[in-house]
């Protein structure tokens, strides 16, 4: 289990990059943590797997704090990094072995484990290629292999679906329910909301610093509701205050969009054509987790 308590953070120039930040990821669940750039999501991150002190709070990991029981937490624990950085020059197994060192793990076996968690992440065919010679997913794959030396029951993945391939996308999606289902707790940043929306358990919201909303999926999809997107030739200001009473109205040049309605849209659009405008396209756009979360940070602006 991953438990972040009040864990605050002030960069240079009083800059409060994490403000008494609290949550947790429990065994066997999947938390994605979303945020604008610069909210917060990365300092949270490093502080947890100990590479960052916090200024007040604790991180514990099993239990264990990272702050003052580092090396016994960071044997729970496996990170990707947003931009893993690895020696160029050297050839990812050789490398792989390298880190595993770390973990006491004898160069036999390494190379064996190696030579598994790298097929298993894709990289097969590229052992004893230089790391220099890797592009970011393929960094990013490797990233995934590393975290996984230990074999630790929490992972936290920073931005990890970014320079990911489809088929790479699908790789983590599919790993992450198989670290869920092994009773693992994984908690992933990501700009990708369609992606969280589609693995996670549960959604914690951070904006400047601060943790404004925890949801559950199910919750998330309660509250994402449906936008009517109608086109009428003839639209003018009237009809904002006419669609008023059925939902919020907005205008975007010939476009009208009505958010949260409260009628059927068959209900919208026979008023409108009884009102004399000109209906020329009708449709439902499925709210997402997108619309929930600029609405969130709306009200916490």
């Amino acid at each position: 289990m991953i438990d972040i308590v009040n864990v605050s953070k002030t960069f240079k120039k009083r800059i409060k990059a994490l403000d008494k930040v609290s949550f947790k990821v429990n065994n066997g669940e999947i938390v994605g943590y979303v945020g604008l750039n610069g909210a917060g999501k990365t300092t949270t991150i490093r502080i947890a797997v100990g590479v960052l002190p916090p200024d007040s709070g604790d991180v514990l990991i099993n239990g264990y704090s990272i702050t003052s029981d580092k090396r016994r937490a960071s044997k729970y624990v496996g990170w990707v990094p947003e931009i893993p950085i690895f020696e160029p020059d050297a050839k990812a197994l050789d490398y792989f072995v390298y880190l595993a060192g770390y973990y006491g793990i004898g160069v036999s076996e390494a190379r064996s484990l190696g030579k598994r968690l790298l097929e298993e992440v894709g990289l097969g065919n590229a052992l004893y290629r230089k790391l220099k010679e890797y592009s970011l997913g393929m960094k990013k794959r490797f990233a995934l292999a590393v975290s996984m030396i230990n074999n630790p029951d929490n992972y936290l993945f920073d931005e990890v679906l970014n320079g990911l391939d489809p088929q790479g996308i699908a790789f983590f999606r599919d790993l992450t329910l198989k670290l869920r289902k092994n009773g693992c707790s994984v908690l992933f940043s990501s700009h990708i909301l369609s992606e969280v929306e589609g693995i996670a358990d549960k959604v914690v919201f951070i904006h400047r610093g601060k943790i404004v909303k925890e949801m559950t999926i199910k919750e998330i999809k309660s509250m994402a509701k449906p936008i009517l997107r109608i086109k009428v030739s003839n639209i003018d200001d009237r009809i904002v205050d006419l669609l008023g009473d059925y939902g919020r109205a907005r205008i975007e040049g010939n476009i009208i969009y009505l958010e949260e309605p409260r009628v059927k849209a068959s209900t919208i659009a026979r008023l409108l054509v009884e009102e004399g405008y000109s209906v020329e396209e009708f449709s439902t756009i499925e709210s997402r987790l997108e619309d929930v979360f600029f609405k969130i940070i709306g009200e916490k602006k």
